[in-house]
């Protein structure tokens, strides 16, 4: 094995691969599809729809009766692991006179973890919206945006039935957070008593977090920027905001099993976040530094959700 290949298969490199590819989609992705580390990349789970909702079982079991069992039936859905990959290639010459090639590797990771982020928090978006169609709501001066998001919040806890074992969490397109924060009816809710008066708090003190204050649970709350060219080939550029104006709200469980009743879930082979390895391409003369994963997004509980399309 080469040097390159020798620090590539090192626990070392492999943690840190590991590391880089957790944070990359950590901010928005995995927010809304949190992993399930399974064991082989073909399996068996449970989905969720208005045909197919999410019953509690009796678990009461009769005496000389048999207990409730948690098994999978043909009926239950499939997940399959796609096999995702990146190469970064490094001259040969130049990895024998690098006193840091493990930097190099590490470098490489970070590169290979971010591109292969922003890919999954694309597809992971994508997925959500078109699983859903979008309630349309005026927010105009005279709305209660507020109350209009705690009785999405309601609606998702009553279709997710599993009541204080499941959160709710909200994702803010980048145009709706704007227009919601700036709302006045919003803005009026955010005072301080200061000197026997009222004072403004800062509209910069106002965030997503803070805004999660005011709805019903205080769900955990984001504000997705990721953007895509919209614009056909050969055209001016025309770059957008994925969930631009629209508000997702869901039920989701921050470390989901295959059964749980949460809106999306992101399967993953277990401890393969980010594989690092390395070959030789065929004139010799380069060797490639290899990153591979392997993920299946799915919408697991379709009726756990609502995506509000406000306009103000």
């Amino acid at each position: 094995m080469s040097r390159l290949g020798d620090i590539a298969s090192s626990p070392m490199v492999k943690e840190f691969a590991v590391g880089a590819a957790q944070q990359a989609v950590a901010p928005v992705a995995e927010f809304i599809a949190p992993t399930v580390n399974v064991p082989t990349p073909v399996g068996r789970y449970k989905e969720y729809t208005s045909k197919n909702r999410f019953k509690i079982p009796n678990t009461v079991r009769p005496v000389g009766g048999r207990a409730v069992e948690l098994g999978w039936t043909a009926s239950d859905s499939t997940y399959n692991c796609a096999f995702n990959a990146i190469d970064y290639p490094v001259d040969v010459q130049e990895a024998m006179a690098s006193q840091d090639i493990e930097l190099a590797l590490q470098e490489a990771a970070v590169e290979a973890a971010e591109v292969g982020g922003l890919a999954h928090e694309s597809n992971v978006i994508n997925k959500a919206i078109a699983a859903l169609n979008a309630s349309n709501k005026t927010w105009n001066a005279a709305a209660d945006p507020i109350a209009d998001l705690d009785a999405a919040v309601y609606s998702v806890m009553k279709a997710a039935k599993y009541g204080s074992l499941m959160g709710v969490r909200i994702v803010f397109g980048a145009d709706a957070f704007k227009g919601l924060k700036n709302h006045p009816n919003v803005r009026n809710k955010f005072v301080i008593v200061a000197g026997g008066g009222n004072a403004a708090v800062p509209m910069s003190a106002i965030n997503q977090g803070s805004i999660g204050e005011l709805i019903v649970g205080t769900p955990e709350t984001r504000t997705s920027f990721m953007v895509a060219d919209v614009a056909s080939e050969g055209e001016t550029e025309n770059i957008q905001f994925l969930l631009s104006s629209k508000i997702l709200v869901f039920a989701c469980r921050p470390n989901p099993t295959r059964r749980d009743p949460s809106f999306m879930k992101t399967f993953r082979l277990a401890n393969q976040w980010m594989v690092p390895g390395t070959y030789l391409r065929d004139d010799g003369r380069v060797e490639v530094a290899k990153f591979d994963w392997s993920e299946d997004i799915k919408v697991t509980n379709s009726v756990a959700a609502v995506l509000l399309n406000p306009t103000f």
